[in-house]
């Protein structure tokens, strides 16, 4: 009897590495591959196995890789960063979740006495390849000590790196790069974005990680942010579009080392800049920003660099949150006043 022919109608489609993704679950799909990739991977974090993280970021990853590579672990900061740095002595390359941004205070001490320094105190000898996962970022309506922007602390540290992913497609490749990378890297997520979804080419070659990026391009002024600020830049762009404004937009990605040639090469054409950041502005990354565009563009600007951040207070009740938080409203104001000088 002939073999039965497939219908072409009901053949399953060959798979694609392009995927849409929410930037959790890209985030999860990087840490796994990161694990399948090197067995000294190891997460730690506070409810990270069974439950698989307060935002699901690491569901499914103990079930697979067992209790030895996902570890539950107290509810002490301290300890898990403490501990990360023992490990990494041995060899291994740990990944601890904060839970919460404002969690990560009772371990900032070992983050700038141990994991910032041991690097350059051993003149090398001993590495600290420790990423610390830090959702951050307000909008989501929790109570205090859940919605920081702690960014500059840790910016400002040296012996750091700091990078802050904003859509699925970096989230997917910026947390397996920050994992392959030998020095401890801050990786900061935008947690009110977590579930905003994006095409992700998972067989793609990724940029480099400390490295901004244009998003749009554009010619009347440009717009700098990074974190939960992209998508909001973003939409004022979009916005002054329809007024006839050409706004280019810059997604930061990397805040120390601060990648600025690309805000350079941007501002000297469009001669105005607006920062925008969820953070106080006062010793900021914004304010660093303004400083070396100042410094660098001096005689291209025609109006003096604006920001627009959060207020220089602790941050608000719930109630009051989309007070603080910068808007699309506000962006465009600041570039109103730009262009207007």
């Amino acid at each position: 009897m002939a073999a039965p022919t497939m219908d072409r109608s009901t053949a399953a489609a060959p798979a694609t590495p392009v995927q849409t993704l929410t930037i959790s679950k890209a985030l999860n799909m990087g840490l796994r591959a990161a694990m399948e990739a090197n067995p000294k991977v190891i997460m730690m974090g506070e409810d990270i196995g069974k439950l698989g993280g307060v935002f699901r970021i690491t569901d499914g990853l103990q079930k697979d890789f067992g209790e030895q590579r996902v570890l539950d672990t107290p509810l002490a900061e301290s300890g898990i960063i403490g501990t990360a740095v023992g490990l990494a002595i041995r060899g291994y390359r740990p990944v601890c979740e904060i839970q919460f941004d404002g969690f990560i205070f009772p371990g900032f001490d070992q983050i700038v006495s141990q994991v910032a320094k041991l690097h350059y105190r051993t003149q090398g000898k001993i590495k600290m390849p420790i990423v610390i996962r830090v959702p951050f970022g307000g909008g989501i309506g929790a109570v205090e000590h859940h919605s920081e922007s702690p960014e500059s602390y840790f910016a400002h540290t040296a012996g750091l790196k700091v990078v802050s992913c904003s859509n699925p497609a970096d989230a997917y490749w910026m947390i397996q790069q920050a994992i392959d990378c030998d020095d401890p890297v801050l990786f900061f997520e935008p947690k009110r974005r977590y579930y905003e979804k994006g095409e992700v080419d998972t067989t793609a070659q990724p940029g480099p990680l400390f490295a901004s990026r244009v998003l749009r391009p554009g010619t009347d002024a440009t717009l700098v942010a990074y974190g939960p600020m992209v998508r909001t830049s973003l939409d004022a762009a979009n916005a002054a579009a329809e007024d006839g404004t050409s706004l280019e937009v810059i997604d930061l990605r990397t805040l120390s080392p601060l990648d600025l040639a690309p805000v350079f090469e941007s501002v000297r054409r469009t001669g105005r800049l607006v920062v925008v950041s969820e953070a106080p502005s006062e010793s900021s990354i914004a304010s660093e920003i303004a400083a070396k565009v100042q410094q660098e563009c001096f005689y291209s600007l025609q109006a003096p660099v604006l920001r627009v951040t959060g207020f220089d207070t602790p941050y608000p009740p719930s109630k009051l949150e989309e007070e603080f938080l910068p808007d699309l409203d506000r962006v465009l104001h600041a570039v109103d006043r730009s262009l207007a000088w």
